[in-house]
């Protein structure tokens, strides 16, 4: 069987560079018409075709994209990946999916392995235990990046999120209107943009209703599930809140598991309210009430700013898209 004809085979029977060869197929400027006339004919007369990969190669191209988020299990992200890979078999495109577990430094080692040509651009949801802004402003500068979800307000780059500070607000605001009058925050993502938003919206719901404000009914997440169920009992022993709003959705089981256990009835002594894309939120028992996020339809946009980055159509683009969450009423706020 004989050997296919690659472009080495063509430049020996030539007696020309390998160099000259794949310019002349790619029909350049710098070749002669007589150069290229000869290798056309000669490419034509061995049945020459072009492999695929080595052209990829050749133009730096590994059809394959990146996404660094901190979590796979999360509802969140998994319903953003499905939106990702759907944008990314139109494009005939290979996704990569590297987790972080929520730790700066691992992200940080996954994206400097990334940069090296082995992938044409990165879809990132940052960690929340670092703000490393510095980092992301050079990364930005050396390969197609686009931010979702959680994002850096500030950088120069495209960014897919939500609208966290108006939509904690009507939670807020739908807790004061079922008779809350002493709200606990359950904030997570504290070092980020987004829980930053969410708690703004927190606090200034309260204001706008002459509620107080308390530091004591604010409890921030710990990495450890027992330390945050700990500090939910202590919530309901010490502050005695009618109301939560939960900025994330790892601390409405352990809410519901402290109430259980100090019998303390959802919705009748405390309603509840989180962040979450739980699929099993109508299942708890009370259902719950949730802001759920467009994660699926965050996933595709993402992906399809990306793409546009990398076929240079992004001028004109929208660098800052935000999508709206929704207010889902349940039983655990009386509905």
């Amino acid at each position: 069987m004989s050997e296919p004809v690659n472009i080495k085979r063509l430049a020996q029977e030539l007696n020309i560079s390998i160099a000259t060869v794949s310019k002349a197929l790619n029909d350049s400027y710098e070749i002669s018409l007589k150069t290229k006339n000869r290798v056309w004919t000669l490419a034509k007369q061995l049945n020459y075709t072009p492999n695929p990969a080595a052209s990829n190669l050749r133009s730096h191209k590994t059809k394959t994209i990146a996404v660094v988020i901190p979590c796979v299990a999360n509802n969140f992200f998994s319903l953003a990946i499905k939106g990702i890979e759907e944008i990314a078999r139109r494009y005939d495109y290979h996704v990569l999916i590297y987790q972080t577990h929520e730790n700066s430094e691992m992200e940080v080692n996954f994206t400097n392995s990334l940069i090296n040509g082995r992938v044409d651009g990165i879809l990132t949801s940052i960690s929340s235990s670092l703000y490393n802004i510095e980092y992301y402003t050079n990364l930005v500068k050396k390969i197609p990046l686009v931010f979702f979800d959680r994002v850096y307000e500030d950088l120069d780059a495209v960014k897919v999120s939500t609208d966290d500070y108006k939509i904690a607000y009507q939670a807020t605001e739908h807790l004061i209107e079922c008779g809350c009058k002493r709200i606990s925050f359950l904030y997570g993502l504290e070092h980020l943009p987004a829980g930053k938003a969410r708690l703004a919206g927190y606090t200034d719901a309260l204001k706008a209703h002459q509620l107080i404000t308390d530091e004591g009914l604010i409890v921030k997440y710990h990495e450890s599930e027992q330390v945050n169920a700990f500090n939910i009992k202590s919530l309901m022993k010490n502050q005695k809140p009618d109301g939560v709003l939960s900025s994330i959705e790892e601390f409405v089981l352990p809410c519901y598991d402290v109430c259980r256990e100090l019998n303390i009835h959802i919705p009748n002594d405390l309603k509840v309210v989180s962040f979450s894309n739980l699929s099993t939120a109508r299942l708890l028992n009370p259902s719950l009430t949730t802001v759920t996020q467009p994660a699926f339809e965050i996933g595709m946009e993402a992906a399809t700013s990306l793409f546009k980055i990398l076929h240079k159509k992004d001028q004109g683009m929208d660098r800052d898209v935000v999508l709206k969450s929704t207010l889902i009423k349940r039983e655990s706020t009386g509905f």
